[in-house]
């Protein structure tokens, strides 16, 4: 299915907008779908109103091939074009799926929050799509695309444990999921740099920086609304992880990236301890 931006050119409300972006399976189609809603709302051309309801599976494209995880093939560390595509096609998919949950997360809790609350999620989503772009563009260079491995759908899966609450939703994805990156992506940098791919190492840079920026919103509004419930932040972020997270919050951590991001040690910091 193809919505794309004629879906949102079309929207009159953020809500619709949203949905429209997540409706839309085509990649390419998608981030470009999700760069013209923010603009849509940053000129005022979008009521702030929620009167569609966000869908709960996104279609998705033929390609990639959605499999399990345990299905995947296990990527090699190596400098080899086939294990730099292989890394590159991961974090493609990521971004991919980012796009819907930034666009999502405005959509679907958007309502009784302030403005800021869509701006924030919206700005984030255009981020996801800018990142998609870059990574797509570089896997065809190295005579690849995105689409061309499999991959697996249990980031999306992971959030939609959350459609019911805008906490849960805020601890898993932002405050888990995309945290995770910041632990790792240094090191692959490191290896891209080693490997003398110059070009993929700014891209997976630019990224690093960026969701910095993205974890600290999630932190932002997570603290937020538990400030306005009157309930310890470090506490709850714990209890959610414990009763609505599929993985493992482990170490090792990159503790400069997560304090940049606000995600200070009261929240993880006994994980590392008991590891």
């Amino acid at each position: 299915m193809i919505v794309g931006r004629d879906g949102v050119a079309s929207a009159k409300t953020i809500a619709q907008a949203c949905a429209a972006v997540l409706l839309t399976a085509d990649p390419r189609e998608k981030a470009m779908a999700a760069r013209a809603a923010r603009r849509a709302w940053t000129a005022g051309r979008l009521a702030h109103r929620f009167d569609l309801a966000m869908p709960d599976a996104p279609p998705r494209p033929d390609r990639p091939e959605l499999v399990a995880p345990r299905d995947l093939p296990r990527r090699k560390r190596g400098g080899s074009d086939r294990a730099r595509v292989a890394m590159l096609h991961a974090f493609a998919h990521i971004e991919y799926v980012a796009i819907d949950l930034a666009f999502d997360c405005a959509g679907r809790f958007g309502e009784g929050m302030p403005r800021g609350f869509v701006d924030d999620w919206l700005s984030v989503g255009a981020d996801e799509a800018m990142h998609f772009a870059l990574l797509d563009r570089r896997l065809r260079a190295l005579g690849a695309h995105y689409g061309a491995l499999p991959a697996h759908d249990g980031l999306w899966e992971a959030a939609a444990r959350t459609n019911d609450d805008l906490l849960a939703r805020l601890a898993v994805v932002p405050m888990a999921l995309e945290a995770r990156g910041l632990d790792v992506t240094p090191a692959t940098v490191e290896r891209f740099e080693a490997n003398g791919d110059e070009t993929s190492a700014r891209i997976l840079t630019r990224i690093f920086h960026d969701e910095i920026r993205h974890v600290a919103i999630g932190q932002r509004w997570f603290r937020s609304c538990c400030d306005a419930a009157d309930i310890a932040p470090a506490k709850t972020w714990k209890s959610l992880i414990a009763a609505r997270f599929p993985g493992v919050v482990k170490p090792p951590f990159n503790d400069s990236a997560r304090q940049a991001a606000g995600l200070t040690l009261d929240y993880y910091g006994t994980l590392a301890a008991t590891d």
